[in-house]
């Protein structure tokens, strides 16, 4: 018996199951998944550097944690409270400097932008030694 009239096939159904099984364990995978990278940020520009001028309100934060507003030193923690009672007195839309310690935690200096953006200070900026 010959099977001249009989070309092979090749099946690919079992092949495609598997690769969007795969697929679908890299989709649920990867956002899991988090790279840490020791990053040394730059010195800011040279070329052009905000002037602070002394009606705008600078918010200096130390390395032990400790803020200074105009003379009035707080804790990270009482930085929230304190910060309301300080802005009434403050117009919005006026800028609004930070010049934190470039060795705190990158979660420190994002908990005091996000607080002054939550009191409702429209325009802050972080200063570097540029």
């Amino acid at each position: 018996m010959r099977f001249d009239d009989d070309a092979p096939e090749l099946n690919i159904t079992p092949l495609v199951d598997i690769m969007l099984v795969l697929l679908a364990i890299l989709m649920v995978t990867m956002p899991t998944i988090v790279y840490q990278e020791d990053v040394a940020l730059p010195e800011g520009s040279k070329t052009k550097a905000s002037v602070s001028q002394q009606k705008d309100l600078v918010v200096i934060v130390n390395e032990k944690r400790e803020i200074n507003i105009q003379n009035h030193k707080m804790s990270l923690d009482e930085f929230p409270d304190n910060i309301v009672l300080i802005a009434s007195g403050y117009d919005k839309n006026m800028p609004i400097y930070i010049k934190a310690d470039k060795n705190l935690k990158y979660d420190d200096v994002m908990f005091v932008l996000k607080t002054l953006k939550n009191v409702g200070f429209s325009k802050v900026a972080l200063q570097t030694n540029g």
